[in-house]
């Protein structure tokens, strides 16, 4: 009707309210609720508001309102609107009425079947529409409702390969997408995929990553498909794409190791890889038009396109990403997974509103959609069958892919029963499973604990970002010895009382970095701070922040480009910025090999002592004693029954050279990379400016 306007809502599970907005004269009205299209039932009116020009009215139901079936409203004489039932996700016992435990959401594939189940408690109807690969007409099925608000669809036959999407009927609205629980897809995400992923099984290698190994022993390498292996300075073939880091014997220009071997020459125990599951802002046909770090999720359980040798073969994403984790485990490095549960790129468009409206999505106390993170709207965690998705996802990526650890984005937006959750099932499968993340208390307006780095005591096995060693560091390291008592606590991974009191119970809930993907660089930063510093001296300092980094008590994190100072132009965020900022400089990492042997050598250093195996705060209290001298930092290992040979740290940020009063007589000196230069018989130790020196008494 002109000028007129209805909605009618479902507010309470047995309440309707219809809304009406008109200049249409009017004296009363029959309202009559219409089901599936067919039968109306009168409704009765129970309170009226009514100002000039509109009017509210409420219809008490005889009972609550079951769920499943198309609702319209007549209202009247001004016409029939469709029923809003989306305000039912937010009723009292909607998620326990609904929880479905089944693990066969998706697809399930055999030659002889495959059933397809979808959770859309308030959808009216589901279609499946489906197409082989080669055909160009698309079948329609109606899946069947049954309890807890699946839907579920079987045909019969051998139906592998086969596109699906789905026809979600919610509201009176049809909408088409994809499968939330898809498995595969075709390029940017256009159909799911029906697969065999038994057909794809290879040897992951698991035998060669099953050693144990603690927290601390971890030494972690953070790096990016594309930027890792698009370089045009290595014969790395399959550049930008997995298969690129499972290239073995590749090099650069000046015959340096490359890729996978130059992981291997540096000695790391895990490759952090930026996320690798499906993202949105990259076109997967041809990803060089944009670039994206991909920090915007679109599809949780399938691998980007961007990165496989053939994205229009949707099974080359899956086989290529298993051939590249089968290789890493090969040598020895485990693969820990970058994972966003905590927001999506644009909630209105995405699967999630399109599949079940006004549930995944977190809201404030007023109503209005987080966004907390601020690169889009939070995930509601806390809400079971959100919280099983995820739960889901990360056993699929653990099981099918055979990954090793993940690191949460943002993860103060991640409920702590959530991320327990995650960790007890990981850690049953895998006992030296790694879970760390980014634990900024973000959360406004929490209703349950969230995975803060306050709340750390809430989530065994957890560790954390400590942007307290990486500010108290950069300050450090660029002169700033007001910083000094702070940086004493940060080295012990703030696990012991110093000036502040203990951050953690454990170093082994600190994850000790100088710099990661987003904000500065540290050779950016320092080049903001110290602009005084020849290239030089900056570099010195670079290796001196490296090495104190490897050296702390902790889990030390080393970003691509950081052994050997790489610059992003003085960009601090980079996300969508392209291959000229982020991609590896082989090139310049040539020019520095010197730094590259350096951390090399230390991680070797590190990893055949005891010491990277300490990290409960009463052994570190009583066995390590440090001091500052004149802004010159002493670390002395006290506990000689391990067997360590005493060693005696020094670290000099200044720009001059120290010498420091020794202890005993005579003295190993060994430089930044652990090697041992000369045997000294000196009363007094040299610390170069801007350098580390370890000191140990000889065997």
């Amino acid at each position: 009707m002109k000028d007129t306007f209805i909605q009618a809502r479902l507010v309470q599970k047995d309440l309707i309210r219809v809304s009406i907005f008109t200049a249409t004269q009017w004296n009363s009205i029959n309202a009559f609720l219409r089901v599936d299209r067919r039968n109306d039932v009168k409704l009765h009116q129970t309170r009226m508001s009514s100002v000039s020009g509109a009017v509210i009215l409420d219809y008490k139901l005889e009972g609550p309102l079951s769920l499943g079936h198309g609702y319209s409203v007549v209202v009247g004489e001004l016409g029939v609107v469709p029923l809003d039932v989306s305000e039912a996700t937010t009723f009292p016992g909607f998620d326990e009425d609904f929880y479905y435990a089944g693990d066969d959401l998706g697809t399930t594939y055999s030659k002889e079947k495959t059933t397809f189940v979808i959770w859309a408690p308030l959808a009216s109807m589901v279609i499946v529409k489906c197409r082989k690969a080669n055909e160009k007409t698309w079948s329609l099925f109606e899946a069947k409702r049954e309890d807890r608000g699946i839907y579920r669809l079987e045909l019969k036959g051998d139906h592998k390969g086969l596109y699906y999407r789905y026809l979600i009927t919610n509201n009176g609205v049809t909408n088409e997408t994809t499968d939330i629980y898809a498995k595969c897809s075709t390029a940017n995400g256009e159909e799911s995929v029906v697969c065999d992923f038994k057909e794809l099984e290879i040897d992951m290698n698991r035998d060669k990553v099953s050693n144990p190994i603690a927290y601390t022993e971890s030494i972690i390498y953070e790096t990016h498909v594309r930027d890792f292996t698009i370089s045009s300075k290595t014969n790395i073939e399959n550049k930008g794409k997995f298969l690129g880091i499972a290239e073995e014997g590749r090099k650069s220009k000046k015959g340096h190791p490359a890729g996978l071997d130059y992981l291997s020459y540096l000695g790391i125990t895990h490759l952090q890889l930026l996320p690798i599951f499906d993202y949105k802002t990259v076109d997967e046909i041809d990803p060089s038009t944009k670039y994206n770090w991909g920090y915007d999720p679109a599809q949780f359980f399938v691998p980007e396109g961007s990165y496989a040798s053939n994205v229009l073969d949707p099974l080359s994403r899956i086989s290529d990403l298993k051939k590249m984790v089968s290789k890493l485990h090969e040598r020895g490095i485990r693969v820990v997974m970058d994972v966003v549960f905590n927001h999506v790129y644009e909630f209105q468009s995405s699967v999630f509103e399109k599949t079940v409206p006004n549930f995944y999505f977190r809201r404030r106390h007023d109503g209005k959609m987080s966004n907390c993170s601020g690169c889009g709207n939070d995930l509601a965690t806390e809400r079971p069958m959100v919280r099983k998705m995820i739960l889901d996802c990360c056993k699929w990526w653990q099981d099918v892919y055979s990954i090793d650890g993940f690191r949460f984005d943002l993860m103060g937006l991640i409920d702590c029963d959530t991320l327990n959750m995650i960790r007890h099932r990981a850690r049953k499968k895998d006992p030296y499973f790694l879970v760390h993340g980014e634990g900024w208390d973000m959360w406004g307006d929490a209703k349950v604990p969230s995975g803060k780095m306050g709340n750390y005591f809430l989530m065994p096995e957890y560790a954390f970002f400590n942007d307290n060693f990486r500010e108290d560091l950069r300050k450090y390291s660029c002169g700033d010895l007001g910083v000094v008592h702070y940086l004493k606590g940060s080295f012990f991974g703030n696990a012991v009382d110093m000036v502040d009191k203990a951050r953690f119970d454990s170093a082994r809930r600190s994850t000790n970095y100088i710099e990661c993907h987003d904000d500065y660089v540290f050779f950016d930063y320092l080049s903001s701070r110290r602009g005084d510093l020849s290239l030089e001296d900056k570099l010195e300092v670079v290796k001196m922040a490296n090495a104190v980094t490897l050296l702390s008590i902790g889990i030390p994190f080393i970003h691509m480009g950081q052994e050997y100072g790489q610059s992003k132009f003085g960009e601090r965020n980079t996300y969508n910025k392209g291959d000229y900022y982020n991609k590896m400089s082989y090139e310049l990492r040539d020019e520095r090999w010197d730094m590259v042997e350096e951390v090399a050598s230390l991680i070797k250093w590190r990893r055949s002592h005891e010491f990277s195996k300490i990290y409960e705060s009463s052994v570190i209290d009583s066995h390590f004693f440090i001091e500052d001298i004149n802004g010159i930092i002493k670390v002395t290992d006290t506990f000689v029954d391990r067997g360590l040979n005493n060693p005696v740290l020094y670290i000099n940020p200044t720009s001059e050279d120290v010498y420091v009063e020794k202890d005993k007589e005579r003295l190993v000196l060994v430089d930044n990379s652990g090697v041992i230069k000369e045997r000294k018989t000196q009363k007094e130790t040299l610390v170069k400016k801007h350098s580390i020196i370890l000191v140990s008494d000889p065997e």
